[in-house]
């Protein structure tokens, strides 16, 4: 998950900052978060196993939902700036990379540790909520507002449900117990972007059913 959503705290004039070690501690921090859940992790433990003091920690997240939030967005993939006045491949290189994301060790299953605490640490959720979801889903929105405004869009398309569609599916499929094959994001796209676009023949809706109807959705 990409560097900008940790917001690590800067260190004090003339400290450098140990990478290693906050590397360590943000391996530590993940394992934790899987072993243990959200509530059972702490500082302690963490500044214990990752050999660093609880200061050097709080140098850098100032509490246990900041760590929390940037252990779980190292699970991110870097993602490449979206250029090119193609929204097609636009939308699909976003949700090739969020995939990757999705099944990278550990990713699904973190995800549904912070999402447990929701009740318990309100501010995780709102951390994780401001620095994972929400970024994707903007870079999706922003690529969509972008072919609006080349006239490529339904004066009428629902940008919101557009987006809610292409991220929810893939959570759908893992909760099925259905594999995220590579080709899902150009499925998804395929079936969503017809519903958008302004220039829809009736052929061209004829071929597209035809082809979604032969794959397993």
């Amino acid at each position: 998950m990409p560097g900008p959503l940790t917001k690590s705290a800067t260190t004090k004039p003339g400290r450098p900052r140990d990478d290693e070690a906050e590397q360590r501690i943000l391996d530590v921090t993940l394992d934790h978060l899987s072993r243990f859940g959200y509530s059972r992790m702490s500082i302690d433990g963490i500044a214990q196993a990752a050999q660093v003091s609880k200061p050097t920690i709080y140098r850098r997240w100032p509490g246990k939902e900041d760590l929390a939030v940037a252990a779980v967005a190292r699970l991110q993939v870097s993602e490449p700036p979206v250029t090119g006045d193609d929204t097609v491949t636009a939308l699909t290189a976003i949700l090739t990379n969020f995939r990757r994301s999705l099944l990278r060790p550990r990713g699904m299953a973190l995800l549904g540790t912070v999402l447990a605490e929701e009740e318990h640490a309100p501010r995780l959720i709102t951390l994780f909520r401001e620095r994972i979801v929400s970024p994707r889903r903007a870079m999706l929105r922003t690529v969509l507002e972008r072919a609006a405004a080349r006239g490529e869009l339904q004066p009428e398309a629902d940008l919101d449900a557009a987006v809610a569609m292409l991220v929810g599916s893939f959570y759908a499929r893992y909760l099925a117990g259905q594999p995220i094959k590579p080709d899902w994001p150009a499925r998804v796209v395929a079936l969503v972007w017809p519903g958008l676009a302004r220039t829809r023949t009736k052929a061209a809706r004829a071929r597209h059913s035809a082809r979604m109807a032969g794959q397993d959705i």
